[in-house]
């Protein structure tokens, strides 16, 4: 019988303990993904014996892991102050979550004490196990588009496991695409107070996107064997309108390395609102791009920590 590999759910479960399953799963730890990507990579030894004639030996196989990608759409919770559906994976990502209740949700990047996820990757019968997993997210933020999420996770002792689980997706509401009736404008220059982006210099763009830039690295020691975040720069683009004495503005500024907040927001119903602040950005290699005719200015990002302990480096706020 074939199997369908649209047929494909993926699980994510937070481990009390590194490494440690939490044991089994329940439809609700189903992610609603889209674009997903699977494999199993595994770190072999070659014997490469001499035997007095030509011919291949055997590989003996040493430690394995999965690398498991895939989109989800970034929407809030549906609630002001609940955390997303989402929120576990940024936590398998290196981030913090804070919740304020009745108002909001504070993702932020940590450089210690990182979490993990165990992941189940089910694909119509087979359901393929990692413990451990850690990895990397990109938002992408464009404008007339979906907002999404793309997640790079690496887990280790990848098993495989015959049997399906279903999936229950109440919890990942309909995102909204990024238009002018319910989006913001990016801000240069603004401040960030209890959850809120205000002042600043409002451009048109086309949206913005971030990388989080997690170094991701599968130690293979004995007794200690983990997937660790072992750096991280984030880093994003945006493309925004200026005018001929902006240009002139931005370029001296970029030339100076001249350094500025960054808030970009959308969403106006609460439960719904997401927000992305960054307190302290530098804008880099900007080039001009035809956008339909139009000229508009394409800008790389490095977005830095600030001088006040760090960690600060970038907010995701669900509200």
């Amino acid at each position: 019988m074939s199997r369908q590999i649209a047929k494909t759910v993926v699980f994510a479960v937070q481990e009390v303990t590194y490494g440690v399953s939490p044991g089994g799963i329940t439809a609700t730890d189903a992610v609603l993904i889209a674009n997903a990507r699977f494999s199993i990579e595994r770190d072999v030894v070659p014997r490469d014996l001499m035997r007095g004639y030509y011919g291949g030996s055997e590989q003996l196989m040493g430690t394995r892991r999965a690398n498991i990608e895939f989109d989800v759409e970034l929407a809030g919770s549906g609630t002001a102050g609940a955390a997303p559906a989402w929120g576990r994976l940024l936590r398998g990502c290196g981030m913090a979550e804070a919740i304020t209740a009745l108002n909001r949700v504070e993702y932020t990047p940590i450089s210690t004490g990182f979490e993990s996820l165990s992941l189940h990757y089910a694909i119509d019968g087979m359901r393929y196990v990692a413990r451990g997993a850690r990895g990397n997210v990109t938002f992408k933020m464009n404008a007339y588009e979906r907002p999404m999420l793309h997640f790079s996770l690496t887990g280790f002792d990848t098993t495989a496991l015959e049997g399906n689980v279903g999936g229950n997706f109440t919890a990942w509401q309909r995102p909204l695409v990024i238009t002018d009736a319910n989006a913001g404008d990016i801000r240069l220059g603004g401040t960030y107070a209890a959850g809120v982006i205000s002042g600043g210099t409002v451009l048109a763009s086309k949206g913005l996107e971030v990388d989080l830039g997690n170094k991701v690295n599968h130690l293979k020691l004995l007794g200690g064997e983990r997937v660790d975040i072992t750096a991280r720069e984030v880093a994003g683009r945006m493309t925004v309108d200026l005018s001929a004495a902006d240009e002139v503005t931005w370029r001296s500024e970029i030339n100076a390395n001249t350094l500025t907040s960054l808030g970009f927001n959308f969403g106006t119903v609460a439960g719904h609102r997401i927000a992305v602040w960054a307190p302290s950005v530098q804008r880099v290699n900007p080039q001009v791009e035809d956008y339909e005719g139009n000229a508009l200015m394409a800008t790389e990002l490095r977005l830095l920590p600030s001088a006040l302990g760090g960690n600060d480096d970038i907010t995701i706020v669900a509200r």
